[in-house]
């Protein structure tokens, strides 16, 4: 799979990314997933091949979202996919607009980029499934504030690398 060039973007390491996917095994069965800051889709990807009905991705570099096509043609999966360039915001908004319902929400932004404002539009847009899950992927060093809404479900710390896990608003 091809990343894009430069370092705009951070590729999810593999033992991190297989450790996701251990732990998300359970939704991804037929799954809705929404990739948010998706680099070069890979998560996006495995978790079409790993039982996920459809991924959208959004990603707001032109560099990155050429390789993402690009990725998807290459894994022939495209047909299970749509890419938006875009930035997450103004993605949420457009998806919500439309009715979608995301099973898995990833997000998995610069390490300097604050959280918060995607969460909290992400609640406000009820793009979320009443059973969904969330997985942000931060940098260890910097702990998640805490998250009007959400419950945290678990958190898995590898070197540099956290993912946390949030279950939808009640």
């Amino acid at each position: 799979m091809k990343a894009p060039k430069g370092h705009r973007t951070r590729p999810t390491a593999d033992r991190v990314r297989e450790a996701l996917f251990s732990a998300v095994a359970p939704w991804l069965p037929g799954a809705q997933v929404l990739d948010l800051y998706a680099g070069s889709g890979a998560v996006g990807i495995e978790a079409l091949s790993r039982g996920a009905a459809r991924a959208v991705f959004v990603e707001s570099d032109a560099r990155a979202v050429q390789v993402i096509r690009e990725n998807l043609a290459a894994l022939k999966v495209a047909d299970h996919a749509r890419l938006i360039r875009s930035d997450a915001l103004r993605a949420i908004a457009g998806l919500a607009r439309t009715g979608n319902r995301f099973d898995l929400i990833f997000l998995d932004p610069p390490y300097r980029t604050p959280v918060e404002p995607v969460l909290a539009r992400l609640e406000g847009a009820g793009l979320l499934a009443e059973t969904g899950l969330v997985v942000v992927q931060h940098f260890s060093k910097t702990a998640l504030p805490q998250l009007k809404g959400w419950t945290p479900w678990k958190t898995r710390r590898y070197g540099e690398t956290t993912l946390t896990f949030l279950k939808a608003p009640e």
